[in-house]
């Protein structure tokens, strides 16, 4: 507890004092994210958050660190800051979608090589497929995720104490100390960030906690249970944004536009707001089921198969409910439809 004490405590410190230091400098540095078709904020904000995202993560996870661990928390902290790399290029020049793929899968393969990898199968190439397509499609759900105040880094937050929680459930303390400082460096940055938002965390902080909790993801062990059953953990987890990713796919593939380069507001949160719900009233009601969805991944860690497996169906069911109701009025059609 002392381990998950400290890390707490500094990465929430690190985060809540950097923050305001990475706005300042944004302005300077020409990190500004302008209103356009994607955003609905009104007014030029900076998006430089991420850098303090990062910072308190990495700096409270080094401090806490065991050398018997250096190689896979290395890895994953390398990793990690490729991605904030890239999202920080990404967020001043922009970068070609392909470019961020290949940095992507190459974040991944150091995982592989690492010994962090989805195990669920008993192929080695199936497993290094898994652990790419997992580690890739959650930082850019995390990415996509990123398109109203106080979203990205609020669900975030839920995930990684979630992670954290049933880190000690199977004594993983290093996994689970990084879990509590992605969870305080999100709670120090929301402080800046919820809306009205006086700063954006940008590709840097998205691209960063999404690579992270997939990691996290990854690195969950529960060794009372079967595998058969605890791989719908961290899908569970991570339920929000992988439910708004595939919304946005299916959704602008239905309409024909490219869901890599075609921008627009027609995102969850967006398509809340669209059906009446005030910013923070939307940004709130995706907490809540993102708390549900953890309240449930706690539940299978010590489920049967059969228990496990029902869970896993009512909410496939109601996922799928949803993305058909969320096409409709009033949360969508019957009007122009927002493009970025």
């Amino acid at each position: 507890m002392t381990t998950y004490f400290l890390a707490f405590a500094g990465a929430l410190v690190l985060a809540a004092g950097v923050t305001p230091v990475a706005r300042h400098l944004a302005a300077r540095a020409g990190f500004i994210d302008h209103p356009d078709a994607r955003r609905i904020h009104k007014h030029p904000v900076p998006r430089l958050g991420g850098v303090a995202i990062y910072l308190a993560v990495v700096i409270a996870t080094i401090l806490l660190g065991k050398r018997r661990n250096f190689n896979e928390l290395g890895a994953i902290l390398i990793g990690a800051t490729g991605m904030s790399f890239m999202g920080l290029m990404d967020d001043r020049w922009g970068l070609r979608p392909l470019a961020k793929m290949l940095a992507q899968i190459l974040a991944a393969l150091l995982l592989y090589v690492n010994d962090i990898y989805v195990g669920t199968f008993h192929h080695p190439v199936l497993n290094l497929v898994t652990t790419v397509l997992w580690v890739g499609f959650i930082t850019n759900a995390i990415n996509f995720l990123d398109n109203i105040d106080g979203l990205a880094g609020g669900v975030s937050a839920i995930a990684a104490a979630f992670f954290a929680l049933m880190c000690s459930f199977s004594g993983q303390y290093l996994v689970g100390a990084l879990s509590i400082a992605v969870l305080a460096a999100c709670l120090g940055f929301l402080f800046y960030n919820l809306n009205p938002a006086s700063i954006f965390m940008g590709d840097s902080g998205s691209q960063f906690l999404g690579f992270i909790l997939a990691a996290i993801g990854i690195k969950l062990n529960f060794p009372e249970n079967v595998t058969f059953v605890t791989w719908m953990t961290p899908v569970l987890v991570m339920g929000m944004p992988i439910f708004d990713t595939t919304l946005v796919i299916l959704s602008r593939l239905r309409r024909r536009l490219n869901p890599a380069t075609t921008p627009g507001q027609d995102h969850t949160s967006h398509r809340l707001v669209r059906a009446g719900m005030t910013q923070r009233e939307a940004v709130l009601t995706l907490y809540i089921v993102s708390f549900i969805l953890g309240l449930l991944a706690v539940f299978v860690t010590e489920a049967s198969i059969s228990e496990g497996y029902t869970v896993g169906c009512f909410v496939v069911i109601v996922g799928l409910y949803s993305l058909w109701r969320l096409e409709h009025p009033p949360f969508f059609g019957n009007q122009k439809e927002h493009q970025k």
